[in-house]
């Protein structure tokens, strides 16, 4: 794979650098300075002190070391190259997915058309039974009415 420096950081490089760094400062920091007080018990405060800044430094050394060696592993393995095909490959199956769910939604569309013009007829017919029932009502009231006059 050719490395694209050119590139923006794809949405999954991102979180996984963000993953990274929260992930080694949880476990770099987790030991507290009462944590230091307890395990050097016999220990004066001030001795207690310098060893929490000297563990403070070797914290922070250490971690600059890792994240220096996590970037150079991803640049040597082109992790974000890696990362952007992904997540442009996702990109391409969603839009195929819409494509789907565009052919579902015409369906559904055609569906409730017909059903629209089904009802449309069903009213329609209720009517013209409706109109024909007051006229034959009305063709039999016309004898009765003209024959008592």
């Amino acid at each position: 794979m050719a490395h694209h420096t050119n590139l923006p950081m794809s949405s999954r490089h991102l979180n996984l650098k963000k993953s990274f760094k929260l992930g080694i400062r949880s476990l770099l920091t987790a030991f507290s300075k009462e944590d230091v007080h307890k395990a050097f018990s016999t220990f004066t405060d001030a001795e207690r002190d310098s060893l929490y800044c000297i563990f403070i430094q070797v914290i922070k050394s250490l971690h600059e070391n890792i994240e220096e060696e996590f970037e150079s592993i991803c640049h040597e393995t082109e992790v974000g190259t890696a990362l952007n095909m992904v997540e442009h490959l996702v990109e391409e199956h969603n839009l195929d997915i819409l494509s789907s769910d565009k052919t579902n939604i015409e369906d559904i569309r055609e569906k409730i058309t017909k059903a629209k013009k089904d009802e449309i007829q069903h009213l329609t017919s209720l009517l013209l039974w409706d109109y024909m029932h007051a006229a034959l009502g009305l063709a039999l009231l016309k004898p009765v009415t003209f024959g008592s006059g």
